[in-house]
């Protein structure tokens, strides 16, 4: 399994969101205030808030490009930084065929019965661990060529 910073943060306590987010922001030197990052981002966990929706390490990357990328002055400014999410997206897809947690999972994190498997099986392990990993590279690394 591929690891990296935001791996670590995941291993340590964060949640997927938190954890890319605060590893992109740390490795492309953005100051970090500790009572916004990561805790903003918290709440995007299991697919914005265990619903199954877009997953939190996509949410935490996509926040990392708004924040680095800052939203620009005029609007060329503004639809490069939606362009680069959109890239990201789409490198994303790419290499995980889906940004949809439930998908990524096979869980329906919203029950409880889907948390207990969480927890009980290799799921984090074998997918949100690779799904934070995948979305810290792919972002730092798209952020490095568009800057």
């Amino acid at each position: 399994m591929e690891t990296n910073r935001a791996t670590e943060h995941m291993a340590n306590g964060l949640v997927c969101a938190e954890s890319v987010l605060l590893a992109t922001c740390e490795e492309l030197g953005v100051r970090v205030d500790e009572n916004v990052i990561p805790k903003i981002a918290y709440a995007f966990a299991g697919g914005i808030g265990n619903t199954g929706s877009v997953c939190g390490a996509v949410a935490g990357a996509v926040m990392a490009i708004g924040l680095i990328k800052d939203r620009g002055e005029s609007m060329e400014e503004m639809m490069e930084v939606l362009g680069t999410a959109t890239e990201f997206r789409r490198r994303f897809e790419h290499e995980m065929n889906t940004i949809s947690c439930r998908e990524l999972t096979g869980l329906d994190l919203s029950k409880p019965e889907g948390i207990e498997q969480l927890m009980n099986t290799d799921i984090a392990q074998s997918v949100c661990f690779p799904a934070v990993a995948t979305a810290h590279r792919l972002v730092v690394d798209l952020l490095r060529e568009t800057r």
